[in-house]
């Protein structure tokens, strides 16, 4: 959709104060232009004005364009004469039928467009309306970055459903969401004022995106009072000029819940006239309703198991109610049941084929089975679900995640399009043929009548969206990869950052090398080899607790114990699962020597010294990749510094923040996951770094006043596995250490715990001089999960860079309660130049 750049201008040096607000749509100045290489048109022909058509947004949109890059004013025209300098945008049927020459357009797929920029008229012409605006968009987004080129286009997206899902609930909350409250919903109802809406409509329909889920899966039956019907109205009202159909999730329950039925059996037949009078009444709001999501028998959902009825019965029954209407069914197969740890042949991953590969040909053909990227849950690294090569004779999409629910939650920088696009990328060779997944979405493997890709997203009314500026590079980047899997995850983060932050060849760079680096860092300081992301899987998906994958019914073990680890997912002594792949897959995985190394321990069940092919020891692997990941993340906040005054001073300090955050925390992962399987392995680190730490001060070693040392609950998380907290909520705790440390210039950072309850506050002196204090407002400043413990969810370090100190200089930290949060302490590290402790 999107193209190399010849870049022949530069963006200007002034660099203004933004809020993120309008994201990669910024349309930021341009100077020096080679107007040898541009005609700027002087009139943009709109073929269709009314307000409601993505059309007449797209005429609208290249006005503001045109001022916002160019300082110029562009009038818009229904006139449809055509003139010398012209910009002409609609369909091409209306493009034939006002000027009578469309046999010069070239052939275009649904929601294709085709851009010619050649001659004195350009044209942007859609294959319908707003494939048009889409044509807009990639015109403006060419120009905004410099590029003036003539071309003549033709841009069709790969599959036919490029949805977003928002998780938000009813009472204005959303579910993983970290970029604050929801754009839509508000104590039970819709919210009045949509203009949020509306530019969320704009940002998706820049990047291709055709529908959105706008509530949680995890569905409220109130949604489908006749109130929030007509509120769902004015929300379709307010995307459909973006060319956006609106979907919801439901509640397969609501016909006990709120209809007074007492059964929600899909093939009862009051049931059945339960959903189509539903179904009536959304469409008599909403014509162009794109249809239902269903999250079913899941989690405590309920779903058509409950009264033996099949999962292609309970999807075909809402498909019948929408096949009138042209509505899609998205049903997820995201089914599995608790399971228990001491049967060996248990297996999550084997669920989705389990519940859907019997069910392949009977679903409706208005219904796609929304699978996953991998066989659990949003993962750092799995293989891909192998219920894509399984239902050959249902419409399939993937399920991606744009909201970091287990890969940092927007305060760790984890760039997902690298991700991803091993996903879309993977052979799964059925039948021996090529059979990449982005083929079998798209439907052109099997030849099915819908496919495509839904994103969760959970974008909130934070001026950043997603909580993060960085973050929205993974929002912009899901929209690419929809519209053009083939598209390369660096050439897409450069297009961003050109629109976001601007032309400055130092700062696409750096960005570049940041996010670039920043999945594999984010792999290696959190879990690998195909572990999963060791996070607390029973919390809040947030800090590490490695200890929470076993043990429990929800099937994301590592089998971990002081000897082996790993899943033993072979069909020959384990679960059977790399059986579900086709054979060619299945074999490899099957295999221990021709399992790739990052995939070793999600199906093979080895001994810690078990040798890798880089001839490292899983055990020796585990302590290197984990040092060094965290290594890297210190990287980021050197890198990040490099660009002050190149960016804007707000979202320089606000992305400054989350970097610091993330070295830090970096920090407590590497210790925490390191820690304990160095304890449960009894396998000590070759290079003496796991538990040896000369740098550090435990807060439980320094002089006590009004402190008192815990123990903190994971051990890992915590150096030497204590804390100190005040001994009240309302009296002040001070510790104080005589420095050892040569002579010399010094960071000194302080690892402290950062609980929900209070707003704690801390300073450190030096010889009681004042170095520096801070309060304790992560709920305020990072919108990540919280916790009320001393945990990995709450670990965080502050740095005080270059400070000189004295060999017998006296430290000192006084900290100050707030609420029920006693001001946690863990240690200090006094740390040379260059040390990352």
């Amino acid at each position: 959709m999107f193209r190399n750049l010849l870049v022949v201008v530069a963006s200007l040096n002034i660099v203004t104060a933004e809020n993120g607000l309008n994201a990669w749509l910024r349309y930021a100045p341009l100077q020096n232009v080679n107007s040898h290489h541009l005609t700027l048109a002087s009139t943009i022909i709109a073929l269709n004005t009314s307000k409601a058509s993505p059309v007449h947004t797209a005429s609208l949109e290249l006005q503001k364009g045109f001022q916002g890059i160019f300082s110029q004013v562009v009038k818009i025209s229904n006139y449809t004469h055509k003139t010398s300098s012209a910009l002409i945008v609609g369909t091409v049927g209306e493009y034939a039928k006002v000027y009578g020459d469309g046999d010069d357009v070239p052939d275009l797929d649904e929601d294709g467009f085709w851009l010619n920029t050649k001659g004195d008229t350009i044209k942007i012409l859609g294959q319908n309306e707003r494939a048009a605006l889409y044509g807009a968009f990639e015109y403006l987004s060419m120009l905004a970055q410099g590029d003036f080129s003539g071309i003549s286009s033709v841009n069709n997206p790969n599959q036919p459903i490029r949805w977003v899902n928002q998780w938000d609930n009813m009472d204005g909350s959303i579910e993983r969401g970290y970029g604050g409250p929801s754009l839509f919903f508000k104590n039970g109802g819709i919210v009045d004022d949509l203009t949020r809406v509306s530019e969320y409509g704009r940002l998706l329909a820049s990047i291709g995106v055709n529908g959105i889920i706008i509530n949680n899966v995890n569905a409220n039956a109130t949604l489908l009072s006749p109130q929030n019907i007509q509120g769902l109205g004015r929300i379709a009202d307010v995307f459909r000029p973006y060319g956006i159909q609106v979907g919801i999730s439901l509640n397969f329950a609501s016909p006990t819940a709120i209809g007074g039925l007492t059964t929600f059996d899909p093939l009862d037949s009051g049931v059945i006239s339960f959903w189509t009078n539903i179904t009536n009444q959304i469409y008599k709001r909403i014509p162009d309703f794109a249809g239902y999501l269903v999250k079913a028998n899941s989690e405590g959902q309920p779903g058509p198991l409950t009264y033996n009825r099949t999962l292609a019965e309970g999807a075909n029954m809402f498909a019948k109610t929408l096949d009138p209407y042209g509505g899609v069914v998205m049903f997820r197969a995201f089914v599995y049941n608790q399971l228990n740890e001491s049967d060996w042949k248990a297996d999550r991953a084997n669920a989705a084929v389990q519940f859907f590969k019997p069910l392949d040909g009977k679903f409706a053909d208005n219904v796609v089975v929304q699978i996953k990227y991998g066989p659990i849950d949003f993962q750092v690294r799995e293989p891909v679900s192998p219920l894509f090569a399984n239902l050959r004779n249902t419409s399939t999409a993937v399920e991606l995640q744009v909201a970091q629910e287990y890969l940092g939650q927007q305060c760790h920088l984890v760039y997902l399009a690298p991700l991803w696009k091993t996903i879309l990328d993977f052979d799964l060779r059925v039948d021996r043929k090529a059979s990449k997944v982005s083929d079998i979405i798209s439907s052109k493997r099997f030849n099915r009548p819908l496919g495509g890709s839904a994103a969760v997203v959970n974008a909130g009314t934070n001026t950043t969206w997603l909580g993060s500026h960085m973050a929205m590079s993974n929002l912009y980047a899901y929209g690419r990869l929809a519209w053009d899997p083939s598209d390369e995850p660096e050439d897409i983060l450069q297009d961003w950052i050109r629109l976001t932050f601007g032309l400055n060849p130092k700062v696409r760079d750096t960005i570049t090398k940041m996010s670039m680096q920043s999945w594999p860092a984010y792999e290696q300081y959190s879990g690998n080899l195909g572990l999963q992301t060791l996070t607390d899987i029973t919390g809040n998906h947030f800090g590490p607790k490695p200890q929470s994958q076993d043990d429990n019914g929800w099937g994301q073990w590592t089998r971990a114990d002081h000897t082996t680890i790993g899943m033993d997912r072979t069909v020959a002594n384990g679960t059977g699962f790399s059986g579900t792949y086709p054979p060619e897959i299945a074999n490899m995985y099957e295999n221990i020597a021709t399992t790739p190394d990052n995939l070793l321990l999600w199906f093979h069940h080895v001994n810690y010294t078990h040798v890798l092919h880089s001839g490292k020891t899983v055990i020796q692997y585990f302590y290197d990749a984990h040092y060094s990941g965290a290594e890297v993340a210190q990287t980021f906040v050197k890198m990040w510094e490099s660009l002050k005054g190149k960016i804007d001073d707000e979202r320089y300090e606000h992305v400054l923040y989350r970097q610091t955050f993330q070295a830090g925390h970096s920090i407590t992962w590497r210790d925490a996951i390191s820690n304990f399987y160095w304890n449960l392995s009894g396998i000590p680190d070759e290079a003496k770094r796991v538990g040896h730490h000369p740098w550090r001060i435990e807060a439980e070693s320094m002089v006590l006043d009004g402190y008192t040392v815990v123990p903190v609950t994971p051990f890992e998380t915590a150096s030497n596995y204590t804390a100190v907290i005040t001994s009240s909520n309302t009296t002040a705790g001070i510790a104080t250490m005589k420095l050892g440390f040569s002579s010399g210039t010094y960071d000194l950072a302080v690892n402290y715990f950062d609980v929900i309850g209070g707003r704690a506050h801390w300073q450190v002196y030096l010889n009681d001089k004042l170095v520096g204090g801070w309060v304790g407002n992560h709920e305020d400043t990072l919108g990540h999960a919280v916790s009320v413990n001393l945990d990995g969810h709450t670990a965080s370090r502050i740095i005080f860079k270059g400070i000189k100190i004295a060999e017998g200089d006296m430290l000192k930290i006084v900290g100050t309660p707030n609420g029920t949060e006693r001001a946690p302490l863990d240690y200090v590290a006094v740390l040379p130049p260059g040390v990352i402790d």
